[in-house]
């Protein structure tokens, strides 16, 4: 009894001596403790007697230790756990003890304890300690003693003792149990706001403690105080889901799911039966969207958050929720995004979103279709970022509404798609499509080919031309992510359609991607198309194969029947797909895919059995009907497919069936030589398809020669080489047949060097048959010329005499064909004698006194009595030229000298194929005639345009030609031809490759480009001789004129380069084009009189005001930053490189842009220049992003300072007043409204139009415009009332009294000078936008 009363009097002591150290406040709360500890009721009653007196005094002492920081806060902590057991002692005068200072101070000691703690505030804390230390007395040392256990833990969870932390939690429960909080809002507040910051806080101590029981003991504590007793529970209710706001938007934690399993269930389940606290639960989701982060990944988990409170919420609250989404779609920008995104998860997850169609009404009222229509309104929005999120969600939101077939149909119906027509609303969709695959943002692109491939699965890829052609434009976009993108809708639609339209723009944009500069696109390619090419046809041949083809029984004797019934017979379109291979623009790329394939080992060999077994029930079909073999063909593309894929499946061909069909078309050709009379049409019909097939089939034979029996394969070599030597092949047979008899003499050798013999051998027998062919009708063309006969004779043997030239004239060209082939295969052929003939048909009616004396001449020009010999001749010298150096060396000087001269466009086209081989064969040789190549870009037929800039593209990439003197700008020609196709190759070849290869060209030849382009030689720094040999001496090569026409391709030039510079660029070429155009006409370098220097400053102010030269500043970089952040991208670095261009381009146009400006300002006016305007256009273009600076900017001139700032604010309210007009043409389409609600639209329809309207200033502009114009119409509209719908008579009708004049006579017409001067004096009163 003694030690108890010893403590109540240091208690006692300690409370009346008022100390203020640490060590004092440690000791009275261990004797608080020891105290509390006895069971003793007695001794705690005459306790509580004695300190009735010292209350406030205790509460003091006690407050202080719950907020000392010292321990990091374990002393507060020990106090706060003492003051509770002080509370739940028994007996305890419990309104005594309570305060709500002291209470403020228990929950600041939790908030301390568990505050993340550092080593260097330990430190701190220790030396403070340590120094007040030294003026303890008695219990100090114990103190130290503590602090040295404390201080020698080296963590910081060895200094957390978890267990105090939920002893004190406990009691804190069953504390507010009797303690009412009800008379002390703010305790309550703060009791509400530190439990909800627990889970935060104690992230830090998660390792050491249990937090799943921490989760649960903050919750019981907030279940808690939502009673009656703690005061209005609607206002509990607010305040805690306030506090639990930021775990609420916080990422996948423990701490979000104790705050969501908070609020949907014990808050929603005390909702149900208050209607207040239904208030507070129905404005919780609104209140988190106004608390919702801007960037993407914090607000994805606010999203989450706000329907997992949503989707716990009754219907009636989630319908009005639905509500203010769709009309947060019509709000701000953070808004806007934030309803996009809620729009999709609330259609999954709510459930029935398109309602009940049990009534008429019920399909069309539904919160789902409103939610569809608001998606596909913010499609159109004017942020990048919102149209992306829209467009994605909107695939999305079809992509799980296709499951079931109501919500298809009905899916269908608010898209527009009715059935398989076309309704006004399948319109707008398409157009919208349209729009977005080609929208300037690559995020939007990508979203829109994405919502594309899932209405494909929903219209079941039956999809509008205009929508295939542009998912086919994207699949050359300049972005990786945008063609894969485009890869996948186009193939999408092909996997599901096979309609001859889908699987046409498939073919002709998807293979031709495996020459992509990306490896993991070359893949994509070649997986679609071994999966919706071969496979299919694999399928295709399987079925024919297991006897499931049969013609009906009722079909008809025509052609085209016959036609549509075999096509029936075959699934998939396997025929048009086939048919489609063989095209010319798709045939290369399927070789490509077939050769990559084959080489990874791919070709599964029922691709080849597959297409045997097509060409075989094609022909079983035919002979079935009964019709004559001679006119059957296989099925096109067939035979072209297999010669394909037999290079790497040689054993999965059939000789048997090679022999069967040879022999067949063989003898087809005979056929189609000997028969004079009968079906001349059906032969002439076919006879390019057999041709086709042959040379398609002798390819196959090649392919599988080594498979071949050696008897087969030797008469085969016979029979092919008899009909080589016969010269009357089709030059597409001649190379297949030449090839074939190759490949059989290598399996006819039993070693390598033997089968070199034989091919020598019958390729020299065949060039000495060929030169004798051809020297036979050289002699006789010129012996002809020479001969004399009457005219009786010429009537009556000139039809033989025409035929039998005609057939020495075509077996002379198929000699020298033939002579070019077997050189191509042989290169080590003697071609001694044929050169000699060759050169006598190049040279022929040449008057060169020089080389007639030299070498041997035809007395007739060739060139004109036989131009198909011409032509050939200079394709084999060619040839033969490949394998011979020296001669080649000798006449490519009379190559390049055709090809300038030539006026026929196959020769030319030939030529320059020729000289392309040149350049790879023999570079330095070739390398001076590059630019005469570079003249045929302007040639007059497209083929040649197109062939001539494919080669030197190609020859570009290798590099074996460099992109320096004129090359370069000659190619810019190409993207404003004439042909579509050579636009679309020139865009690849700047937009792709040339961006990756040669970054710096674009900027480094812009400046030449513009004074190439419009042919300016005004310039007196470039009229030394290089810079002329730079740009080209003719005008083909420029677009004169300043014209509206040549304005616009040259600026679409300029535009493409543009594109491909980097932003360091863009600010170099802007300074470029000040200091060596704008400068130098102001300097008087560059003629301003000449009307070439006028077009170059016309071009230079359209390029310094056009949007792609011009960087995104501070001003508007907000969407562009969120852009990137929800692309992935460092906002923050694009927020400090954005900063960085703000400051260059301002200091750009502070130091240089603006001087020059003035001082050419000045110039242009005292000539009175034309140009004047088109610099004031792009000095306000320039201007108007630091409307605020122009003051300082153009310090130097006040006058131009005035007049651009009128020219500004008269744009603007040109601006305003007509998109005001066009807001009041949408109020007049609504007369039913209210006038009040049709200024509403009016002004919503000009200034809420997100695709027109940018800033707010314009906005109101537009919306006071609006309200001037709906004024006036109001007023008009009242007058037509007054007079009873008849316009106001003219005042000359109306009675009015007259006057007489001053002068007291009659009056005249005329006014007197008098009033014409007063009116003159009158002043005038500007109007509003005027001032």
């Amino acid at each position: 009894m003694d030690e108890e009363e010893l403590l109540l009097a240091r208690i006692i002591a300690g409370i009346e001596g008022g100390g203020d150290d640490e060590s004092h406040y440690h000791e009275l709360v261990t004797d608080l403790k020891s105290l509390l500890d006895t069971d003793d009721d007695e001794f705690l009653n005459r306790f509580y007697v004695s300190l009735s007196s010292s209350a406030s005094s205790f509460l003091r002492c006690l407050s202080a230790a719950m907020d000392s920081p010292v321990e990091s806060g374990r002393l507060a902590i020990s106090a706060s756990d003492a003051y509770l057991s002080l509370l739940l002692s028994t007996n305890c005068p419990v309104f005594t003890f309570f305060s709500p200072v002291s209470f403020q101070s228990f929950l600041g000691s939790i908030r301390r304890y568990l505050k993340p703690r550092h080593r260097e505030d330990s430190g701190a804390a220790a030396s403070s300690q340590g120094n007040k230390k030294k003026r303890g007395r008695g219990g100090s040392r114990k103190n130290a003693r503590n602090l040295g256990r404390e201080d020698g833990d080296e963590t910081e969870e060895s200094g957390f003792d978890a267990k105090l932390m939920f002893r004190v939690l406990e009691h804190l429960g069953s504390v507010l149990g009797f303690v009412h909080l009800d008379r002390f809002p703010d305790s309550l507040k703060s009791l509400v706001q530190t439990v909800s910051e627990i889970p935060l806080l104690a992230l830090e101590h998660s390792g050491v403690l249990n937090y799943d029981r921490l989760m649960e003991m903050c919750g019981r504590i907030l279940g808690g105080v939502l009673s009656s007793d703690h005061g209005d529970v609607s206002l509990t209710a607010a305040e805690i889901s306030k506090s639990l706001t930021p775990l609420l938007l916080m990422g996948k934690h423990q701490a979000r799911s104790f705050a969501l399993g908070f609020v949907s269930k014990k808050i929603m389940g005390l909702a149900k039966d208050n209607s207040e606290l239904k208030k507070v639960v129905s404005n919780l989701p609104k209140f988190l969207v106004h608390k919702a982060p801007e960037k993407a990944e914090p607000r994805g988990f606010a999203v989450d958050a706000i329907l997992e409170i949503v989707k716990a919420m009754e219907v009636e609250d989630q319908s009005e929720f639905v509500d203010f989404v769709m009309k947060m779609g019509q709000g701000k920008s953070n808004f806007r995004i934030l309803a996009v995104d809620l729009m999709p998860l609330l259609m999954s997850s709510l459930g029935n979103p398109f309602g009940s169609i049990s009534s008429e009404n019920g399909v069309n009222d539904s919160w789902g279709l409103g939610c569809l229509n608001a998606l596909v309104q913010r499609c159109s929005d004017s942020s990048a970022l919102i149209r992306a999120r829209a467009l994605s969600n909107l695939a999305q939101v079809v992509g799980f509404l296709s499951g079931d077939e109501r919500s298809r149909s009905i899916l269908k119906q608010a898209l527009g798609f009715t059935g398989g027509e076309t309704s006004e609303g399948k319109g707008r969709i398409t157009d919208l499509l349209k729009k977005r695959c080609v929208d300037e943002k690559a995020a939007t692109r990508r979203a829109a080919l994405l919502l594309v491939t899932k209405l494909t699965s929903l219209l079941g890829g039956c999809f509008d031309v205009s929508i295939l052609k542009t998912m086919g434009t994207s699949c050359s976009d300049p972005l990786i992510s945008i063609r894969k993108a485009a890869i996948s809708a186009l193939s999408e639609a092909f996997r599901i359609c096979t309609d001859e339209v889908v699987t046409t723009e498939w073919l002709h944009s998807v293979p031709r991607m495996v020459m992509d500069n990306e490896t993991s696109i070359q893949e994509e390619c070649e997986n679609v198309f071994h999966e919706l090419v071969l496979e299919r046809i694999s399928r295709a041949g399987n079925s024919l194969s297991q006897g499931s083809a049969a013609l009906p029984d009722n079909w008809n004797s025509s052609s085209k029947d016959l036609d549509r019934d075999i096509e029936a017979l075959f699934p998939e379109g396997v025929l048009v797909l086939l048919r489609e291979l063989c095209n010319s623009e798709v045939s290369p790329w399927v070789k490509k895919i077939c050769g990559s394939l084959g080489k990874k080992k791919q070709l599964k060999p029922r691709v080849a059995l597959a297409l045997q077994s097509i060409i075989k029930e094609s022909e079983s079909l035919w002979l079935n009907r009964s019709m004559p073999i001679n006119k059957w063909t296989a099925p096109a593309g067939a035979w072209f497919l297999l010669s394909e894929v037999s290079v790497y499946l040689p054993k999965s061909v059939e000789w048997e069936f090679l022999h069967h069909h040879w022999q067949l078309l063989d003898k087809n050709d005979l056929q189609e030589g000997t028969d004079g009379q009968g079906d001349e049409d059906g032969v002439e019909c076919n006879s390019s398809t057999w041709a086709g097939d042959r040379v398609f089939l002798l390819q196959t034979i090649s392919n599988v020669s080594l498979q071949l029996p050696p008897e087969p394969a030797a008469d085969l070599a016979d029979n092919l080489l008899k009909k080589i030597e016969k010269f009357n092949l089709h030059s597409a047979e001649v190379d297949a047949h030449v090839k074939a008899l190759k490949t059989l003499c290598v399996r006819k050798a039993s070693i390598p060097e033997e089968s070199d013999v034989f091919v020598k051998k019958w390729v020299e027998q065949v060039l000495s048959k060929a030169s004798k062919v051809t020297e036979k009708y050289i002699e006789g063309i010129s012996s002809n010329n020479h001969s004399f006969a009457t005219p009786a004779m010429l009537g009556s043997r000139r039809s033989k005499k025409l035929d039998a030239v005609s057939k020495k004239l075509s077996k002379a060209i198929t000699a020298v064909y033939t002579i070019g082939s077997c050189v191509i295969v042989s290169p080590s052929a003697d071609t001694t004698k044929i050169v000699p003939l060759l050169h006598t048909v190049i040279t022929s009616g040449n008057s060169d006194s020089k080389l007639k004396n030299k070498l041997p001449q035809a007395n007739v020009c060739l060139k004109q009595k036989a131009p198909s010999l011409y032509s050939q001749s200079w394709l084999t010298m060619a040839k033969i030229c490949l394998a011979d150096g020296k001669l080649a060396k000798r006449y490519i000087p009379l190559f390049a000298q055709e090809l300038e001269k030539s006026d026929c466009a196959a020769l030319r086209n030939n030529l320059v194929v020729a000289m392309t081989d040149f350049c790879v064969h023999y570079t330095a040789m070739i390398e001076c005639y590059i630019p005469k190549i570079t003249k045929r870009l302007r040639d007059p037929c497209e083929v040649v345009r197109r062939q001539t800039f494919i080669l030197l593209s190609r020859l570009l990439q290798r590099d074996y030609v460099k992109w320096r003197g004129v090359l370069f700008l000659r190619f810019l020609l190409s993207l404003v031809d004439e042909s579509e196709k050579i636009r679309g190759l020139a865009d690849f070849l700047f937009g792709n490759i040339l961006k990756v290869k040669a970054p710096l060209l674009a900027y480094n030849s812009f400046v030449e480009a513009i004074y190439v382009l419009n042919d300016c030689h005004a310039h007196s720094g470039h009229n030394n001789s290089d810079s002329k040999q730079s740009r080209t001496k003719d005008q083909a090569f420029s677009i004169r004129g300043n014209d509206e026409r040549a304005r616009s391709k040259r600026m679409q030039i300029y535009v493409t380069l543009l594109k491909q510079m980097a932003p360091e660029h863009l600010l170099a070429t802007f300074a470029k084009l000040c200091a060596e155009v704008l400068a130098a006409a102001s300097d008087g370098m560059l003629n301003i009189e000449d009307v070439t220097g006028q077009s170059v400053l016309q071009d230079a102010f359209q390029i310094l005001a056009c949007k792609e030269i011009r960087l995104s500043v501070s001003r508007g970089s907000s969407s562009e930053t969120a852009e990137m952040e929800e692309e992935g991208g460092d906002s923050n670095a694009a927020a400090a490189k954005g900063r960085a261009i703000t400051q260059a381009v301002r200091k750009g146009l502070i130091q240089n842009t603006i001087p020059i400006f003035i001082e050419l300002k000045r110039l242009l006016e005292s000539k009175n220049s034309p140009l004047t305007g088109s610099l004031m256009d792009c000095l306000r273009v320039l201007l108007k992003d630091y409307k605020n600076e122009i003051e300082e900017m153009l310090v130097a001139d006040k006058q131009l300072q005035k007049e651009l700032v009128y020219d500004m604010q008269k744009h603007e309210a040109a601006k305003a007043r007509s998109m005001a007009n066009q807001g009041v043409g949408c109020g007049t389409s609504h007369r039913s409204r209210e006038p009040e609600q049709q200024t509403t639209t009016a002004a919503a329809a000009a200034a809420g139009s997100e695709e027109n309207v940018r800033d707010s200033g314009l906005e109101s502009r537009v919306l006071s415009a609006a309200a001037d114009a709906m004024a006036a119409k109001a007023a008009r509209s009242v007058l037509r009332e007054v007079n009873g719908g008849a316009a106001t008579p003219p005042l000359s009708a109306m009675s009015v009294p007259k006057l007489r004049s001053s002068l007291g006579g009659k009056q005249s017409g005329r006014p007197s000078a008098d009033v014409l001067e007063s009116l003159r004096r009158r002043p005038t009163f500007m109007s509003d936008d005027d001032n």
